[in-house]
């Protein structure tokens, strides 16, 4: 007797189980796989921006605390009057420049210790939370920018120079003449935060690969090199 044939039109096919190489996975598994990835990935990034809703308004209101500051440390610029007319007692004076500096140091310290706490609570960090620090610190230094000049001295110099009369020196309003001053804050709080995270934020692990797509197999005896 002889053993039976494979049929003309059924040639026989090695297992797919017996070759090194193995098809993904197709049909319902793959669904499968993705829709579990999705179900995953939706309730991280509703933390993510639920958290970055957070940062941005907590640095915002900040800024108060930054107007009041700048309120209190800036240097004023004294005027004068003679009755007639507004002067500025000290025509060489820098408080005008010292004003800006001081929003613009104050601005750089407040983005540092923004960007360092919201680092020291969630490590894990995210372009989200780059941009509220961004966003935060802007808004922040917009907001101090308005208690410093709201609460300083009036706008009205002649009112003002009237009031306390001729030969008085009295403060001039504040004023922030360096608009870029605003932008100190939020590049501050950006670079430290991605300095801090380029030192010690958490590092993504090493992909594993199978043996089959790249790691060497073992050698068989007698075919190695003398």
């Amino acid at each position: 007797m002889t053993a039976p044939l494979t049929p003309p039109h059924q040639p026989h096919q090695p297992s797919p189980d017996n070759g090194p190489w193995q098809s993904p996975p197709t049909g319902h598994a793959s669904l499968h796989t993705k829709d579990a990835t999705d179900a995953e990935e939706k309730p991280e990034l509703k933390t993510d921006l639920r958290d970055a809703a957070v940062v941005l308004v907590a640095v915002a209101v900040l800024g108060v605390a930054l107007g009041l500051l700048w309120l209190w440390l800036a240097p004023r610029v004294p005027l004068i009057s003679n009755g007639k007319a507004v002067f500025l007692k000290d025509t060489e004076g820098e408080e005008a420049v010292g004003a800006d500096g001081t929003f613009v140091l104050l601005a750089l310290a407040f983005g540092a210790v923004s960007a360092a706490a919201v680092f020291w609570l969630r490590r894990r960090g995210g372009i989200a939370l780059v941009v509220a620090l961004a966003v935060g610190g802007l808004l922040g230094s917009l907001l101090a920018w308005g208690i410093g000049v709201w609460f300083g001295p009036t706008h009205d110099v002649v009112a003002h120079a009237r009031a306390v009369g001729e030969g008085v020196t009295f403060d001039a309003y504040l004023e922030l003449r360096a608009k870029g001053a605003l932008l100190a804050w939020p590049v501050a709080a950006m670079v430290v935060h991605l300095a801090l995270t380029a030192l010690f934020g958490p590092r993504d692990p090493e992909p594993e690969w199978p043996p089959q797509y790249g790691a060497p197999g073992p050698v068989p005896p007698g075919d190695g090199k003398a």
